[in-house]
């Protein structure tokens, strides 16, 4: 046996943790001296030990976990659970990850305030496009809203024209538009260039649809480098820019993903907003 101090040590615990553990009855020791009420354990009680150090580490309190260590968790069942909460962590993060870059493109648009760009961006004409693509609702125009629906999107749009045959011919093109009567929902188009026929598809749910994207007579360009949820400083410059000019920005601006390497901080992206009034 041993005691627990030598116990604790080989469980990588405290000895503070056992007592208290042996004090809700989640881990008694094997053996309790009566006569001085020293703790001893045995090694196989690190099996245990070990499996609730696990299930608290995974979030459970420990209520929890003694119902579960006392309904004889397995070992795969435990594998199953890790598996659960890995999957459910790494979507924490990827969240709190993309949070934090949309509040650093807050940051930048503050400091940038009162700056004007000067050659950022470029006034000129958009030629007829062809495009395949997908369709899906987000509830609104926020990064927050925006990234969850056109990721998946994409994924399924380049599923789809693998499925049937279709090669991109260009880089994708995101557009968006006004859900009329959507309290601010914004109908999220997700397209690739394409040269294959035009077709209708099977609206949001079936077959992507091929289209021809109309040219643009005066277009507002300005090239954002960085991931998509950092947007904003990008955007707002071109807004500045606009308003300097006496134009006006006619519905959102597309997004053409010019390089979407695997580093999302190496990405670069146009914005073309279609304009009016005088220059």
């Amino acid at each position: 046996m041993f005691t627990i101090g030598d116990f604790a040590r080989h469980g990588r615990v405290s000895v503070r943790m056992l007592r208290h553990y042996d004090a809700i009855g989640l881990l008694r020791p094997a053996r309790v001296d009566p006569g001085t009420g020293r703790r001893h354990y045995t090694a196989g009680q690190l099996a245990r030990l070990n499996r609730v150090i696990a299930l608290k580490e995974l979030g459970f309190t420990l209520q929890q976990v003694r119902e579960i260590v006392d309904g004889g968790l397995t070992t795969e069942e435990l594998r199953g659970m890790l598996r659960l909460r890995r999957v459910e962590l790494e979507t924490e993060v990827a969240a709190t990850t993309a949070r934090l870059a949309r509040v650093e493109a807050r940051l930048r648009s503050i400091e940038s305030e009162g700056h004007m760009p000067t050659d950022d961006v470029v006034l000129t004409s958009l030629p007829a496009i062809r495009v395949a693509e997908l369709t899906a609702i987000a509830p609104g125009f926020d990064p927050g809203d925006i990234g969850p629906v056109i990721g998946p999107l994409y994924e399924e749009l380049f599923r789809r024209l693998g499925a049937a045959g279709i090669t991109p011919t260009g880089p994708g093109v995101a557009r968006y538009e006004d859900v009329p009567g959507g309290d601010g929902a914004v109908r999220v188009h997700a397209g690739v260039r394409v040269s294959a026929p035009p077709r209708d598809g099977h609206g949001e749910t079936g077959d992507p649809r091929v289209l021809d994207l109309p040219a643009v007579e005066r277009a507002a360009t300005i090239v954002h480098r960085g991931p998509m949820e950092a947007m904003a400083p990008t955007e707002q410059a071109l807004t500045r820019w606009l308003e300097h000019h006496g134009l006006r920005a006619i519905g959102y601006p597309r997004e053409v993903n010019l390089e979407c390497p695997p580093d999302r901080e190496a990405w670069v992206t146009e914005l073309q907003v279609p304009v009016t009034g005088a220059h």
